[in-house]
């Protein structure tokens, strides 16, 4: 329920097979998973026992997945916007300025309100670590918390190299599939379906490489957006193979 923090130090490790729901949020109070920067997530689902995030109203359980039924007994495909979704922070670079136009390394991630120090993204370490996420799926999220401002499925906010993400599947979101802030992370397999707005989209002078990825927009949205540096940095470009 609300916005959970992994905060810095400390590790946040889920088990294969899992089933993760949130809660129905609005505004400040929406239900998102934050990994601050300094802190990790392991989720470490298999092909067989994926690990799922879901809204509370998908009724699917760990036996159905242990069963290899990994559809939602009860929830349409396009149910979007049942709750958050997950945000990584890391200390990895971004090219950023605030609202002076002057370049800063560091800004606090959409979704997150600034009272909360744990939105904070961006640093000076391009091989940063935020943990291991592999075979994950997450569903119905992408809450709007306001003017417009949804939560993207999978947030990366100046995520290091150090972190590994592979086989990642974003289903029905309200806002983008999967959304790059900064830093140097490298994604293998992702498939996104039935997003809202953009299924792969990148800000900020990311400077990694997607190998393998699958976009499908049938209730609109467009594939990809693209973005460059906002400020002066630039770090080299992005690679979608």
């Amino acid at each position: 329920t609300g916005r959970i923090a992994v905060e810095a130090g400390a590790c946040l490790s889920i088990e294969a097979g899992t089933v993760v729901k949130g809660e129905a949020g609005a505004g400040a109070n929406s239900t998102a998973l934050v990994v601050a920067r300094g802190a990790q997530l392991k989720a470490m689902g298999t092909q067989a026992l994926p690990i799922i995030f879901t809204s509370i109203a998908d009724e699917i359980t760990p036996a159905d997945i242990a069963a290899g039924n990994y559809s939602g007994p009860n929830l349409a495909p396009t149910v979007n916007g049942l709750w958050g979704g997950i945000i990584i922070l890391g200390n990895a670079p971004i090219s950023a300025q605030n609202a002076n136009d002057q370049d800063v390394t560091e800004l606090q991630i959409e979704g997150i309100p600034t009272s909360d120090p744990n939105g904070l993204y961006g640093g000076s370490d391009a091989a940063d670590n935020s943990g291991t996420i592999t075979f994950i799926s997450i569903r119905h999220g992408g809450t709007n918390i306001g003017e417009g401002n949804e939560i993207n499925g999978l947030t990366l906010g100046g995520v290091g190299s150090g972190t590994t993400i592979n086989n990642v599947e974003v289903v029905a979101n309200q806002d983008d599939g999967v959304e790059w802030f900064g830093g140097t992370v490298d994604v293998d397999n992702i498939l996104v379906w039935n997003c809202g707005d953009d299924g792969l989209d990148t800000d900020q002078a990311w400077n990694g490489t997607v190998n393998n990825f699958i976009v499908v927009t049938p209730v609109g949205g467009s594939a990809m957006e693209l973005d460059g540096p906002e400020g002066t940095y630039t770090q080299g470009p992005n690679n979608f193979s």
